[in-house]
């Protein structure tokens, strides 16, 4: 019942009701809580399920009718396995509305045994995943198959890459049922995967409106204080100031903004740091609540987006803040290009910037005023054809509107652009500045997550700060296309080279081979320079580790890895979500082991577990860009995964501490902050904050999964890097679990995901990440044990 950015059962309960006025046999619940009822209880309670069953498929047929079953069997044991069946059955979960079935999906079937991740092994779908789609395809025989959201799994079950067969699961699941896939219109990346492993024909929806965060509750009281402090005269009125400074400091304390490094006493440069973090935290941007299929954003989300346009713009970002807001409020409600570009002038843009950003403005305005994604949907069910359009962020690439098209990436021969590779640069300076201030020398060696959604999304900028890192850029023939790599020499490089182990995700691996190459060219280029080792680590490191590993220097400079062929992520997410790890190497074992296949220039995966461990145990720091503004690295557990998994791995190969650090281009100019820094960031600005998390409960059952889905990913930064300060922890545990009021809200909302987030807060004290008091630890434990209860059926007055 879940999908990335999207209120699922509200929009499924449009899609229904649209479907009806088309035509459609359809059987339409009065309101989306029937909805919800239906599909999510019936009888889920009876068969022990997390949703109704509506078929069950004998064990015996499936047995004689499976042709992979030998297969599934070597993974899963002999049918019916121990996922979704009741001895004799599988079971299939769904529910019908007339001609329309809604299924959910079956897990993987790892989150009851999270050990098996850590075994590259061969792998196979569940025999329940097989089962539901045998079962719609040979039982309920559907004319379509609509995926509903970003993203199900069918698209990364084991197979090749491009070009499946009849051995590929994929194929085999999917047959020859046309496959319609409602996608976020910002994920390119991993929708082109399901265009190309699972025949999808994307239609694209809308990403959830940003704001600003704003301040809240004591933040706001600080404000006041330090505004206060910096407006009267500090000769006139030193006493005032002094009692101010005094006041603001014990406010900071009280809300964990001053950490014990800055010692006693509060001096000018101090306060003046602190009222710039207060500035950070109010004006970052963040998505609010979900989406919901077909509707348009309100005048009030449109003002928000289109001033956060502007201000990603050169000539927006020389407005004042107020002034941008203004003229972003005047688009929104329609006028027209003149009196934009009027306005403009006022507010001081010359003429010809002017022009171009009122131009900009009403464009954006138009193509946000309406939506047609049901539209689209019905469009594509009648078997007409849906329009093409890119992918990408609205605030980056406003071209993906309208929504409701089918999405496409990009093209691999023009990848990295000439924009992007100046943008590469720029990222690498940063990085290394902030390296350089932070360990008071430059890094000889970095450990870099590259994904594909991001690269997509930005041209290529993030492998080209990876290039620039290493000294070196894209050749590209006389045709404009990408053909190899480039070193830069020392001297026109002006610095050391730095060596980048890259680690990249499947999707990178699966849609830019040639890409991949182009990385891998470049370190073999920087590997084999006749340069001084001091200046050229790629050199001196695969020079050692040749000598260590008795390999070729060719081999040695192999600094590309990733999953091997068909396998995606390194499972660390899976482990922590399951909670029965036990020591945070498993975790990095797990990542360092599915991760250890080096790619060449030549696009041939070497298993080369050892090499990468001497790789990372060279590491001084790891890295990743943050893929947009709607995913903060709390909001998706691939970034643990990855970047987390990373970092662990790295510390205990090097055996010793390794930071994280994450790279913020999602507006205006570029930051680098460490990732202790972006987690406590998201905390105060998402998490924590009334704005956020009121947007998520609008949504209901919906929005209190978003809730505990942070927290989840949260811990996991804890398992793996131990980069999240014990406040998190307290002040989750005292808004959303303590407070009686939010906690009953939460228990009535959805009882089972409150019950969850209790228990994430008693596992983060059990595995030491913060130490509540004996009386705050009692009052966790009875209500968690209030929320399991409820969770149960067992209302409170039941209970006592």
């Amino acid at each position: 019942g879940t999908a990335a950015y999207l209120d699922v059962f509200r929009s499924l309960h449009a899609l229904l009701a649209r479907l009806r006025d088309e035509g459609y046999d359809v059987d339409v619940p009065p309101d989306v809580e029937a909805l919800r009822s239906r599909l999510l209880g019936g009888n889920a309670e009876r068969y022990g399920t997390s949703a109704n069953v509506h078929a069950r498929v004998p064990v015996d047929a499936h047995v004689r009718d499976l042709p992979w079953l030998s297969e599934i069997e070597k993974v899963w044991g002999p049918a019916p396995g121990r996922h979704l069946q009741d001895g004799r059955h599988l079971l299939v979960q769904g529910e019908r509305f007339g001609n329309v079935f809604v299924g959910v999906q079956p897990p993987f079937g790892v989150e009851g045994d999270p050990m098996r991740l850590l075994f590259e092994g061969g792998f196979a779908p569940t025999h329940a995943f097989v089962a539901f789609y045998r079962w719609l395809q040979t039982e309920l025989d559907a004319d379509a198959y609509l995926h509903f959201g970003t993203h199900g799994a069918v698209e990364f079950m084991p197979g090749k890459q491009a070009g499946l067969s009849g051995a590929c699961w994929p194929d085999r699941l999917m047959g020859d049922v046309p496959n319609l896939y409602l996608y976020a219109a910002n994920n390119p990346s991993e929708g082109t995967l399901a265009k190309r492993r699972a025949g999808a024909t994307l239609v694209s929806h809308l990403t959830p409106p940003v704001m600003q965060a704003g301040l809240y509750r004591g933040l706001l009281d600080l404000r006041t204080t330090l505004d206060r402090f910096f407006t009267i005269d500090p000769v006139a009125q030193a006493a005032e100031r002094t009692v101010l400074a005094e006041t603001a400091e014990a406010q900071a304390r009280a809300l964990d903004l001053a950490s014990d490094a800055d010692g006693e006493g509060w001096d000018v440069v101090r306060l003046e740091r602190l009222r710039a973090q207060l500035r950070e935290l109010e004006e970052s941007l963040i998505p609010h609540g979900l989406h919901v299929l077909g509707r348009a954003p309100s005048p009030e989300e449109r003002t928000d987006l289109l001033d956060a346009w502007m201000e990603g713009t050169d000539a927006g970002a020389r407005l004042p803040a107020p002034e941008r807001r203004a003229c972003a409020d005047l688009a929104s409600g329609g006028a027209p290009r003149s009196a934009l570009r009027r306005r403009l002038g006022e507010a001081g843009l010359a003429s010809e910037d002017g022009e171009t950003l009122a131009a900009g403005l009403e464009d954006l305005t138009r193509a946000l005023g309406s939506n047609a994604e049901l539209d689209a949907l019905v469009h594509a069910l009648d078997g007409a054809f849906v329009p093409p359009a890119p992918g990408g962020d609205v605030l980056r690439r406003p071209e993906i509107l309208p929504t409701g098209r089918n999405l496409y990436a990009f093209d691999p021969y023009r990848m990295p652009s000439a924009a992007a590779v100046r943008e590469g640069r720029l990222q690498a300076e940063r990085l290394l500045a902030r390296l350089s201030d932070d360990r008071g020398d430059p890094p000889r060696s970095l450990g870099i997550v590259l994904w594909g959604s991001d690269n997509l999304k930005r041209d290529g900028a993030p492998l080209a700060q990876v290039l620039a890192l290493i000294g070196a850029e894209p050749r590209f023939d006389a045709y404009g296309r990408l053909c190899g790599a480039r070193l830069i020499p020392l001297d026109e490089l002006g610095r050391s080279r730095v060596d980048v182990v890259v680690t990249t995700s499947g999707v990178f691996r699966d849609l830019l081979p040639l890409q991949t190459r182009l990385l891998a060219e470049a370190a073999w280029l920087a590997a084999s320079a006749d340069e001084p080792l001091e200046l050229n680590p790629v050199r001196a490191h695969a020079l050692a580790l040749a000598e260590a590993e008795g390999c070729d220097l060719r081999t040695a400079a192999l600094r590309v890895f990733s999953n091997a062929d068909g396998a995606y992520g390194a499972n660390v997410n899976l482990m922590v979500d399951a909670s029965t790890w036990e020591a945070s190497d498993e975790l990095g074992a797990s990542f360092a082991r599915r991760k250890s296949f080096a790619y060449g220039a030549d696009g041939t995966a070497l298993h080369r577990p050892a090499l990468f461990q001497g790789l990372l145990a060279r590491v001084d720091a790891t890295y990743q860009n943050l893929e947009s503004v709607e995913l903060g690295v709390s909001d998706l557990d691939q970034y643990v995964d990855s970047l987390g998994g990373l970092t662990q791995a790295a510390r205990g190969a090097a055996d010793r501490g390794v930071d994280a650090f994450i790279g913020d281009e999602t507006r205006g100019r570029g930051t680098v902050r460490s990732l202790a820094e972006q987690v406590a960031l998201e905390a105060r600005t998402r998490t924590l904050n009334p704005r956020w998390y009121e947007g998520m409960l609008a949504h209901g059952h919906q929005g209190v999964r978003e809730i505990e889905t942070r927290l989840t990913t949260t811990l996991g930064w804890s398992a793996t890097t131990g980069d999240v300060q014990p406040w998190v922890y307290a002040r989750f545990g005292e808004t959303f679990v303590l407070d009686a009021t939010m906690r009953a809200r939460l228990a009535d909302l959805n009882p089972h995901a409150a019950s969850r987030m209790a228990q994430r807060v008693l596992e983060a004290c059990d595995r030491g990440y913060w130490e509540p008091d004996g009386e705050t630890l009692a009052a966790l434990h009875a209500a968690a044990d209030e929320l399991e209860d409820r969770s149960e059926g067992i209302q409170p007055e039941a209970a006592a």
